[in-house]
């Protein structure tokens, strides 16, 4: 089959699946963070934790709340890992060096799960299960709690709470992401991954593999990886690896899980504010971003617009040939537009345009569709942001959803877009301007600082992904690309609360002639157009400086 119809075909089937379980996964999750009633397991988890379940938090508390967890958190997978040779299951794996094990704790509790260093020979099972794997739901599950407090503002009027925290994480964790995952693990074991507790060479003798690979509950991380809530993988190869990526289908089952969730959740919005309208505009956004990304994504590299894939006529390097180029440029865009991180081809390999495509999804602020609740809180940070610049063309106060968008909300969406570029563009600047850092680049010229862009855009934005190339395993690297991580994930969440408790404490605001309809192809056009323009602002120069430089070489 020509490769362009087959990636046609897998595209489209792909579009299919997600618009077929858009609706009911969108509403399960409605009827999950609404109810009332709190199962057996629950009631356990509150009395443990010491919490009374029907307390509603102001946004305060709510977000001392996800710091004081997450704080605990990365304290507890520091010392796991710096204390693994002294547990059972570490397969005689040293403990992990201080600058790894900070960089390690911070990345997969702030849901980045971006690793410098190579899962198999650094992680034993238990840091694996008790410490990564953990972090893989509850820190997806936190991205998702504090997107529902969002909508909490929008959805109630004079209002203190948004909910509790606690509830909000629980229910995420154990009614949406354990059952997904639960069975997501099963489809990708029949599809050939390995799940066991081998040691290091059992697996390879049974299956006639490489001797120096371990085995492991691959499967069930797999899994958890590509709910949208994880870059890094039981391998080092990653996705690439035959035990986590097992054939084409397990690479298009891969790649629908990793979209599943942010592509449903627009629908629970929509029916949290009571007008489901204004989910399907806001999927519309991230399904227009999206279509573009992949397609130009598969366009740049199935055209080989470079010297030695013009050559050879296909740009085949770095990728695995079960895949193709084709469904790796997917994987590719969708890891990139998400906050997954998982990679099954190599980044760094990809023509100069494509590999841009790589970091310009992931500038966008990874709203089409973004992380597990990190994606739908950015669009509609960006959709207030919108309404503002729309206010302004017509000399009315902005309005979103019933809401008046004024100083207060729009200097908490402002600082929440400054964040990130901050991040990015600092860090790499400081990167650039040593010599010592700059000697951890494979290549020089163009392409070298684009491996240390793509690092620090991949840090700030919580994705995981690794352009490739860069050497980031020293002491600087681990403790600035961490404090990227830290930095990107919760002061954003802090400004996003506070916009939401901003937010309930409005009164509604009727709707006249005058006010800017959100649910209509125009407002879907306006977002996506702001979306592309604070991005193209932001990052061009450094992009011109890199990719685009060497694409036009």
């Amino acid at each position: 089959m020509n490769p362009t119809l087959a990636g046609i075909l897998f595209i489209g089937s792909l579009v299919l699946a997600l618009v077929l379980v858009h609706r009911p996964l969108g509403d399960y999750m409605y009827r999950v963070y609404t109810g009332t009633r709190h199962n057996p397991v629950e009631r356990v988890i509150y009395r443990l934790l010491g919490v009374q379940p029907g307390a509603e938090q102001r946004w305060g508390v709510y977000a001392r709340s996800v710091l004081a967890f997450s704080l605990v958190s990365v304290l507890f997978l520091y010392g796991l890992q710096r204390l693994q040779d002294k547990l059972f299951l570490s397969l005689g794996m040293p403990p992990v060096t201080d600058h790894v094990a900070w960089n390690t704790a911070i990345s997969f509790v702030t849901n980045t799960n971006w690793q410098a260093y190579s899962g198999e020979s650094t992680m034993g099972h238990l840091t694996q299960m008790a410490g990564l794997a953990v972090q893989n739901f509850v820190s997806a599950s936190v991205g998702m709690a504090v997107a529902i407090a969002l909508v909490r503002g929008f959805a109630r009027n004079r209002a203190d709470g948004l909910g509790n925290f606690w509830v909000d994480l629980v229910r995420g964790t154990i009614r949406i992401l354990l059952p997904i995952a639960f069975v997501g693990a099963i489809v990708l074991v029949a599809g050939g991954l390995v799940q066991n507790f081998a040691d290091p060479h059992t697996v390879a003798t049974l299956t006639g593999g490489p001797q120096a690979i371990t085995g492991g509950p691959v499967a069930s991380q797999e899994v958890i990886k590509e709910l949208g809530t994880n870059g890094g993988g039981f391998y080092n190869v990653n996705s690439a690896h035959p035990f986590e990526n097992a054939q084409a289908w397990t690479n298009w089952f891969e790649i629908f899980l990793i979209l599943l969730i942010p592509f449903a959740l627009p629908r629970t919005f929509g029916k949290m504010v009571g007008q489901v309208r204004q989910g399907y505009a806001i999927v519309a956004v991230m399904a227009t971003l999206a279509l573009a990304s992949v397609v130009l994504t598969n366009v740049f590299e199935l055209s080989g617009n470079a010297t030695v894939p013009q050559a050879v006529g296909a740009a085949m390097e770095g990728k695995d040939v079960r895949f193709g180029v084709a469904n790796s440029a997917t994987f590719a865009a969708a890891t990139t537009l998400t906050s997954t991180g998982a990679v099954n081809s190599f980044h760094d390999s990809y023509t100069p345009l494509g590999g841009m495509m790589t970091m310009v999804n992931m500038m966008l602020g990874e709203v089409a569709p973004g992380g597990v609740g990190a994606g739908l809180y950015g669009l509609l940070v960006l959709a207030v942001i919108t309404v503002f610049v729309a206010g302004l063309m017509v000399g009315r106060t902005p309005e979103y959803l019933g809401k008046r968008i004024g100083a207060r909300e729009m200097k908490l969406a402002s600082m929440y877009f400054l964040v990130t570029p901050v991040l990015v563009l600092v860090g790499t600047a400081l990167a650039m301007g040593s010599a010592e850092q700059r000697a951890s680049m494979l290549n020089s010229g163009p392409h070298g600082l684009s491996e240390v862009l793509y690092a620090f855009t991949s840090a700030s934005n919580n994705n995981g992904s690794a352009f490739g190339g860069i050497t980031v395993n020293t002491p600087w690297y681990d403790v600035a690309l961490g404090l990227c991580m830290a930095f990107g994930r919760f002061l954003p969440i802090i400004f996003v609360l506070a916009l939401a408790g901003s937010l309930a404490g409005q009164a509604p605001v009727p709707a006249s002639a005058g006010t800017l309809p959100t649910h209509r192809p125009q407002f879907v056009g306006m977002v996506v157009g702001v979306t592309v323009v604070l991005v193209a602002l932001t990052f061009l120069p450094a992009l011109a400086l890199g990719p685009l430089a060497e694409g036009i070489h």
